[in-house]
């Protein structure tokens, strides 16, 4: 009674340790500072590109540096996937007495590992920035002693901003107090420009998708059709995401060889989207059937039965086992059936130990209708029918290709935002988008999409001090119409906003043409009426009319 009575304040005392453990504050805080640290980059690195390169080549040095930044994501994919075959308590327990291999659900993975490899990756690539000049000389003006490059640009900017004034006084130096007192004006000027506010509300959608798709993808690949998480976290990286630098690089390359206009940057963007969602609608009618587990998705006698009563995972064969209903512990039966433990599946006796366990004498198997000469078992979920991976291939493609697409409108889209915001705010614009989009973009879609897709799970974990843990097994059909419904949705959406958005930039070139067309008339008459004219008059007002043709 004294040793029961020990054991038990032991595994109570290591629960409460456990569960009052204050870790968790501490990557908290890590991804506070990072968020803080690299949050400044873009909106600041991109308003500093733009302000000192020819406006020809903006397009294509914000793919390159899209492009380059999406290697970090793919090396850390491929990092992950790795890892995510490594125990997590490496070098804390011996790694011969775990009974699970990383194929398995229950499989924790070293993610600790990949903070301490990125943590030293940012701290170094840090450094390089303390090096940047404060300015640089405008492209092209060495080349050049006339304005002209300069005239154009402007020009090309302002032809789609407001009535009000253009920001003539940006270069003038401001003092701290003359920042935060001018701040609300700015963010009211901002917002009331409607190419901003319905760019950031058409990002906010169009983020919320793929931070939701990108957060559950692997999880999707392994319950739908499957693989691994290893290998699912593995093929994102080399796959899927050299197919988004490929797509950033080629659009920024079509708006600079075809030196395209505003409206033309949104028809990519557009065009690219559509595209998208294409292949985003094809992916909704593959699917594999779920795996047989006896008790969840069939029944003992192998009937498809779709089940999300624990009750059901007991049956004739193992009442008399006294077999607990919590545990997660699958077993293969050479039948194909899997079994959500080996007790559940009737198991009499076992041999071997570890991973090379094999159990021997399983009455439930014998209920199948696909009668087995052996009765025995082993640890593990049983593989996926050979017509799933056929599937999955065609799966695979189509996200590539989709991705691909996806990306081609990302340097075209940053365009139509660059140029449709006043120069004096574009550095707040930028910032302001950064925090609307990562803030409402990035926190809500991993836990509404994980609540809708909890709501598909048939069997859930238990933890080792109690309560709910992970879930097992999904039902996978149900998985699949909520995971893909749900980006299917936003998708569709945001290119609903995005077909308002080029309304807005149509028609808002259409009074520009005509505004010009009026001064132009006007430059007429009063050459007419006065007998002369300026020939300087008269040129700027040829090239305005050159500028705005699209």
């Amino acid at each position: 009674k004294y040793r029961s009575f020990t054991i038990y304040v032991i595994f109570h005392s290591a629960c409460e340790e456990a569960a009052g453990s204050s870790m968790w504050v501490y990557v908290f805080l890590g991804n506070v500072l990072r968020g803080i640290g690299e949050t400044p980059i873009m909106p600041l690195g991109v308003s500093y590109l733009d302000d000192f390169s020819k406006q020809e080549n903006t397009p294509f040095y914000l793919a390159c540096i899209h492009t380059v930044g999406i290697l970090g994501p793919m090396v850390g994919f491929m990092m992950g996937s790795f890892l995510a075959k490594i125990y997590v308590d490496i070098g804390f327990v011996n790694l011969e007495s775990i009974t699970i291999t990383y194929k398995d659900s229950r499989w924790v993975g070293a993610w600790w590992l990949g903070f301490i490899v990125s943590g030293t990756v940012i701290l170094l690539s840090s450094i390089p920035f303390f090096f940047l000049p404060k300015s640089l000389p405008k492209q092209g003006e060495e080349e050049s002693n006339n304005t002209n490059t300069e005239l154009a640009t402007v020009t090309e900017q302002e032809r789609f901003l407001p009535d009000e004034a253009h920001g003539d006084e940006k270069e003038k130096p401001v003092t701290f107090q003359e920042m935060v007192k001018d701040f609300i004006p700015s963010i009211k000027r901002l917002f009331k420009n409607s190419i901003y506010s319905m760019m950031i509300l058409t990002n906010l959608v169009s983020v919320n998708s793929f931070i939701g798709m990108i957060t559950f993808k692997p999880k999707f690949m392994e319950q739908t059709f499957g693989q691994s998480a290893s290998k699912a976290i593995f093929l994102i990286g080399i796959m899927n995401l050299p197919a988004v630098a490929l797509g950033i690089i080629t659009g920024g390359f079509v708006l600079k060889r075809f030196k395209l206009s505003i409206v033309g940057a949104a028809r990519v963007a557009i065009a690219a989207s559509i595209g998208s969602f294409c292949m985003l609608g094809i992916q909704n009618f593959l699917h594999c059937d779920n795996a047989e587990v006896a008790g969840l998705t069939v029944s003992y006698k192998g009937y498809p039965e779709l089940s999300y009563n624990q009750q059901s995972l007991l049956s004739e064969c193992n009442m008399g086992c006294s077999c607990s209903l919590k545990h997660w512990d699958p077993v293969c039966a050479y039948n194909g059936m899997t079994y959500a433990s080996p007790c559940l599946a009737g198991c009499q006796t076992s041999s071997g130990t570890g991973r090379t366990m094999v159990f021997h004498n399983c009455t439930c198997i014998s209920d199948s209708v696909m009668k087995a000469t052996n009765m025995s078992a082993v640890l593990g979920q049983c593989p996926r029918k050979g017509e799933c991976d056929s599937k999955f291939k065609i799966y695979m493609a189509l996200s590539v290709v989709g991705s691909f697409m996806s990306a081609c409108g990302g340097t075209p889209g940053y365009i139509v935002l660059l140029r449709s915001i006043q120069p004096d705010l574009k550095s707040l614009a930028l910032g302001m988008q950064t925090l609307i989009v990562r803030t409402l973009g990035g926190i809500p879609p991993p836990i509404y999409f994980g609540a809708l897709i909890d709501l598909t799970c048939l069997k859930w974990g238990t933890k080792q001090c109690g309560g709910r843990g992970a879930c097992r097994i999904y039902d996978a059909n149900a998985f699949r119409i909520t995971f893909l419904g749900l980006i299917t949705g936003l998708y569709f959406l945001t290119n609903i906003l995005g077909g308002i958005l080029y309304i807005i930039i149509v028609k808002r070139q259409k009074k520009l043409a005509l505004r010009n067309q009026e001064n132009e008339n006007g430059l007429e008459g009063n050459e007419v009426s006065n007998g002369h004219a300026s020939i300087n008059i008269a040129k700027k007002s040829e090239d305005t009319s050159k500028e705005s043709t699209i």
